[in-house]
């Protein structure tokens, strides 16, 4: 095409609105799709953005692909990713999937392709989106109002993108008995504990959410018990806690007049507290050979006394996928290699079933030391307490510093508390892909030794069957690239 019949189809490049979803989208491109349609004729907006039909709108532009190339092929992988990046507030979102849609009919790679522009936009969005997700997670709040019709709680929130759909079920889960709504300027959601029923509606203005209820106290005076100043950095407050937020949290109402006794309690809880931590002995240089030289230095809890030696991960410094298990065994604790044990050589069966080569994993534990107590000449693994789990996250939180793994996945209970908190229920979440403050992508599953300590044969296959499950989950998510 000479410049200037592209100068001419660029001023009549077709505009196609649509719903603001991800299924008004999609119904949208499947007959461009099947025409054979250039991404670059077309201009995709939805209708939230003001954009109509245009005036000039001249017959797409069709590629050599015509209606008759056969299925297209849509990934599944894509699909799932794609409602994701649907959810961001770019208007460009649009025009952004449906050339990468349009260009895995012909490399059907392309998602594999991180340095590729617009996979490497398309990544950025939906990263965006998963951390405006968990902020939203992690910032409402909700209010109690009481009418004629009985109780309710309605929360105010300001998320950065379209991410209530997402989050709702979240809340669902979390508050089931409770009759609550949650209104943003964009839509609302509404909660039906009866009906087991979510209903989204339009957006609202923040003077119609309620201002303050009787919970606004207790919140002050919970988020005053806890507050540690000696952890407080007001920098890290604001990158992980947007200043924007601030205003419907009730608890920081409290925070200038806790600033402004952050010296004196600092003070005393130098006095009151040990005088080591664990943090105290990592080194400033956070490469892998480094921690571990540093981490047998470590005497930040109790459990060096009795342990062996410390175990720290094995593994390529840039591994894609990272294991993380409870705490070393008897025979790791000797050898000081983690899971070399019994669980360890079943975790290699099930890695090689999975199709998972563990020499390019990088594999580690929550806990650095071994936890045991002494029956006659053998040492019986014990757990380790919470108190134990927190004091060893800043040797855990280095190694995935380091790494940068894609993907992690956490063996065990003790794994997915250190990265998920005290709460968190590996059979409530197992299978699932999840976010975690430390990870972007998280599979909590169950440890091998669970399938050793079964006493039932039946049983134990069961554990097997979840476990093999969640590792070929684990494969087929770096696989496709999702």
């Amino acid at each position: 095409m000479n410049p200037s019949a592209a100068a001419h189809h660029s001023i009549l490049r077709r505009s196609i609105t649509f719903a603001p979803t991800f299924d008004a989208w999609r119904d949208a491109v499947r007959p461009l799709l099947s025409a054979g349609t250039l991404p670059g004729a077309v201009d995709l907006a939805d209708s939230a953005s003001g954009v109509t039909d245009s005036l000039f709108a001249s017959e797409p532009l069709l590629s050599n692909a015509g209606s008759d190339s056969g299925p297209a092929y849509v990934p599944r992988s894509f699909i799932d990713r794609a409602k994701i990046v649907a959810c961001h507030s770019s208007a460009e979102r649009w025009n952004l999937l449906y050339r990468i849609l349009f260009r895995l009919q012909s490399n059907r790679n392309l998602m594999k392709l991180d340095v590729d522009d617009d996979i490497a936009a398309f990544r950025r969005l939906e990263h965006q989106v998963k951390r405006d997700l968990h902020k939203m997670h992690a910032f409402v709040r909700f209010r109690k109002v009481e009418d004629e019709s009985g109780e309710h709680f309605i929360a105010w929130y300001e998320p950065a993108h379209h991410v209530l759909p997402l989050a709702a079920p979240f809340f669902t889960e979390r508050f089931a008995i409770m009759n609550w709504a949650i209104l943003t300027p964009d839509s609302s959601v509404q909660w039906d504990p009866d009906g087991k029923r979510l209903t989204f509606g339009p957006g609202v203005r923040r003077e119609r959410a309620p201002q303050m209820d009787d919970f606004e106290d207790l919140w002050r005076t919970y988020y005053s018990s806890i507050f540690n100043p000696a952890r407080t950095n007001l920098n890290a407050m604001r990158s992980e806690m947007p200043v924007r937020y601030w205003k419907n949290l009730p608890e920081l109402h409290s925070l200038p007049k806790l600033l402004s006794e952050a010296d004196g309690r600092v003070q005393t809880m130098l006095a009151r507290q040990p005088k080591v931590t664990a943090a105290s002995f990592l080194p400033q240089t956070r490469t892998l050979p480094v921690l571990l030289q540093a981490i047998y230095a470590c005497e930040g809890c109790e459990l060096y006394r009795c342990a062996t030696q410390p175990v720290f991960g094995r593994g390529p410094s840039n591994a894609r996928l990272m294991f993380i298990g409870e705490q070393p065994g008897d025979e790791e604790d000797r050898s000081g290699e983690p899971f070399i044990g019994p669980a360890g050589r079943l975790l290699n069966t099930l890695l090689t079933e999975a199709n998972i080569d563990r020499t390019s994993t990088y594999v580690t534990n929550a806990v650095k030391h071994f936890k045991f107590t002494e029956k006659g000449k053998r040492r019986l693994h014990e757990n380790p307490r919470a108190s134990e789990i927190f004091a060893c996250r800043p040797w855990l939180l280095a190694e995935l510093e380091s790494v940068r793994p894609e993907l992690v996945v956490c063996l065990g209970a003790t794994a997915s508390k250190s990265l998920f908190g005290s709460s968190f229920g590996v059979m409530r979440e197992r299978g699932k892909l999840l976010s975690s403050p430390y990870a972007d992508r998280v599979i909590a599953t169950l440890h091998p030794s669970a399938i050793l300590r079964a006493l039932d044969p039946g049983r134990a296959e069961q554990i097997r069957s979840m476990l093999l499950s969640d590792l070929k989950l684990a494969s087929a998510t770096l696989a496709s690239g999702a």
